[in-house]
């Protein structure tokens, strides 16, 4: 298979993040159902920070069981300071990006996410679909690093079991980052920005992937992923709060979490 078709397969996997999106244009949702898809996100986006952190921590792990302390230490410093990274430095874009709001806000004060009516990168809606995004994006660059690998090492099986593997997962991922704006009607436009921020990343990293092969590149990339998605699942939990339905929150989050844990297991029954 050449460089070129693994390239495309890396693309349709990356792609495949497009298909939960249009689930932001629901009209108006009643606020059970809109706290329960924030809800099913947060699941979603919580497996994904045990997912990418497990990933990141593996080669950390391996040095150690065979006494290379240097190696750990310089990966595991490399994990935290991207971590914080990622945690920290989408505190500072949210504070920016508060502080230099174009659009209007309707609704009292510093109201909650669900309150926003228009859904731009401008307003708080939009600013945490942006950021749900960018650490999916980041994630997902860090899974076209692994298809890439495989291919380079000649493993096209493999290389072909991650895509689909990845694919299905994209999809689920698509929906975690528009559920906070159902009820919003995102410009097709917008949602177009965020499939290309979420699912692009997974090509380029599949491209990249084919030709450079680096764990400490690979850890910093899943270590701003997981920054990131913690940030974005604190910020969920947050709106979860506002809105008290406990019940329907547990339920959801239970069930992003069987969702991420179903879709795994589909990638590890195919032998990948």
């Amino acid at each position: 298979m050449s460089p070129t078709q693994i390239a495309v397969l890396g693309a349709i996997a990356g792609a495949t993040i497009f298909l939960g999106l249009p689930i932001g244009r629901l009209r108006a949702p009643m606020p059970r159902l809109k706290t329960g898809l924030n809800a099913v996100a947060t699941g979603v986006l919580v497996f994904l920070l045990w997912d990418v952190l497990a990933h990141a921590w593996q080669p950390i792990d391996e040095a150690l069981s065979h006494h290379e302390i240097g190696a750990a230490v310089g990966n595991g410093a490399m994990l935290a300071a991207t971590v914080g990274v990622g945690l920290l430095g989408l505190v500072w874009i949210d504070r920016f990006l508060s502080r230099h709001r174009i659009a209007p806000v309707s609704g009292p004060g510093a109201a909650s996410v669900a309150e926003f009516k228009s859904a731009s990168w401008t307003d708080a809606a939009g600013r945490l679909a942006l950021m749900i995004a960018t650490g999916i994006g980041l994630h997902n660059f860090a899974e076209g690093l692994a298809i890439g690998n495989s291919a380079a090492a000649g493993d096209l099986s493999l290389a072909v079991l991650l895509v689909i593997g990845f694919g299905l997962h994209n999809a689920t991922e698509g929906f975690g980052i528009v559920a906070p704006l159902t009820g919003q009607r995102p410009s097709w436009g917008f949602l177009a920005l965020l499939g290309l921020i979420g699912g692009g990343p997974t090509f380029v990293g599949t491209l990249i992937g084919q030709r450079f092969v680096n764990d400490t590149v690979s850890i910093a990339f899943l270590g701003l992923a997981a920054g990131s998605i913690l940030y974005v699942v604190i910020e969920l939990l947050a709106v979860a709060r506002t809105a008290n339905l406990k019940t329907i929150t547990t339920w959801g989050i239970f069930a992003g979490l069987i969702l991420g844990f179903a879709t795994d297991a589909v990638l590890t029954a195919a032998g990948a």
